[in-house]
Order: structure tokens, then sequence, then C-alpha cells
């Protein structure tokens, strides 16, 4: 495994010059460039929070950095999943010409879309400290620590996912089903204690997307460290998550050329 990560860091500046391609294609001849990328969430922001301001008459100074934290970290693990069905489809050519690391296809994807997320969390700093005051600022360390699981977390199902895919080309879109679902069963938008349903509160503490959220808005928004339980539950999915990804890997290296 050791030299398998050394060889994908061997050839880094491939997957970068991939990675900044990407996003020069993506915002080309575009006025706000990378901007759109923070328009989208915090255009859900200040919709969802003026309606649930009304509904739960909750402080807009709470309310907002809890949700756009929420919908930034949504945003990654969606693009994970679902842009990591394409990996090594939209990397066919390469794949077929040159004998590289396939991680290194997927790691492009979600470099990409932590790129992005990095990004926003500088936006939902920002929006904190401008509702809230700098009283309760990040929890620094344990927001970097979270932010390394996040982007391991993400790396692994963006390689399974574009293994998957690969076989079965509706993966993709019974994930764009299934992520809706998943959103609002997954406190994004609301706090886990306003569910009083006993078979809805067992499937949000059993929810495996959940932990992650945690992991980020705890120390961003509320300025603390996330529980014992939370960071164990985030380690564990993501162990359990990469040692996946590397036994397909390992499986798949030779013969996912046969099924592009």
């Amino acid at each position: 495994m050791w030299a398998y990560l050394v060889a994908v860091w061997q050839c880094r500046n491939f997957w970068l010059s991939l990675v900044v391609n990407d996003l020069q294609l993506r915002y080309r001849r575009s006025v706000l460039g990378v901007g759109w990328s923070l328009l989208h969430p915090l255009a859900w922001t200040l919709v969802m929070g003026a309606v649930f301001h009304e509904i739960f008459k909750q402080p807009i100074r709470e309310l907002l950095p809890y949700l756009l934290c929420g919908l930034v970290c949504w945003t990654y693990l969606t693009s994970a999943f679902l842009q990591g069905c394409q990996s090594y489809i939209q990397a066919e050519n390469y794949i077929r010409q040159h004998p590289l690391p396939l991680a290194v296809y997927p790691l492009r994807t979600v470099l990409g879309a932590m790129i992005h997320f990095l990004i926003a969390v500088v936006l939902v700093i920002v929006l904190t400290a401008a509702l809230r005051g700098v009283g309760r600022p990040p929890e620094v360390f344990s927001l970097l620590l979270g932010i390394c699981i996040f982007f391991l977390f993400g790396w692994a199902v963006t390689i399974l996912a574009g293994f998957v895919n690969i076989a079965f080309r509706d993966t993709q879109h019974i994930m764009e089903v299934v992520f809706q679902i998943l959103f609002y069963l997954t406190p994004i938008i609301y706090h886990r204690e306003y569910i009083t349903s006993r078979y809805v509160g067992w499937v949000l503490d059993h929810n495996p997307l959940a932990p992650f959220v945690d992991l980020i808005r705890e120390p961003l928004v509320e300025g603390r460290a996330p529980s014992l339980a939370c960071l164990g539950a985030a380690v564990a999915i993501t162990l359990v998550t990469g040692l996946a990804a590397a036994i397909s890997l390992g499986y798949q290296q030779r013969r996912v050329v046969f099924y592009l």
C-alpha cells in the first residue's frame, strides 16, 4: 500500500494538471468564476434561513451558519459520490494509454471538490464571525483533523463509486435519487433534537454520513471539538471505506480497461 501511495505521489504533476484543467474548463469565460460555487449554498442558506426562522423561531445568527455549514458539507459529499461515478469514464483515454495508478483519477475528482469545499469553509467562517462575533472562533486543530478525514473518506468513496459505475452504468442515476432522500435523513438543515419519531430518529442516528457533517460543523460553527463518538464513527467508516477502496484498486488495476 505504501509503495502504491508513493507511485501516486510520483505522478503528482499529472493529476495536479488535471485538477487545474478541470477548474479552468468549468469556469472559462465565467464572470464570477469559482464564486458560483459559493453563490449556490449561500442562496439556499438565505432562503431556507428565512423560512425556518418563521417556522421554528430560531435566531438568524444561530440558524444561518448552521445551515450554510451543513449545505457546504453536503455539496462536498454529493460531489464525491456523483462526480466520482464518472472518474474512470472521463479518464478512459489516459487509462488506455498510460499504466498509471488508478487512484489518481478519483483523486483528481475529489481534489476539485475539496478546493470548492475549502473556499466555502472560508465563507462559513466569515458569516459566522459576522453574525456571532469572534466569541466562538473555530476549533482549529479539530477542524483540520476533520478536513483530513473528510478528504480521505471522499477519496475512498470516489474510487468505489467509479468502479461500481463502470460495471453498472445506472449507478449515478440511482445515487442521485438516493442522495435526494438522504438529504432529508441527514441533519443538514435541521437539528437532530427536532426529530421526535422513534423510527426516523433511529435512521438519523445510524446514518453513516451524519458523523462527517458534525465532524466539520462542531469545530467550525460551534467552536468546540466533536464528540469522541462522532470522531470514532467517522474514523471507523473512513477506514472501512478506505480498505474496500484499496481492495478494489488491487483487483481492478488490470481489469478496468475492459469495462470502459
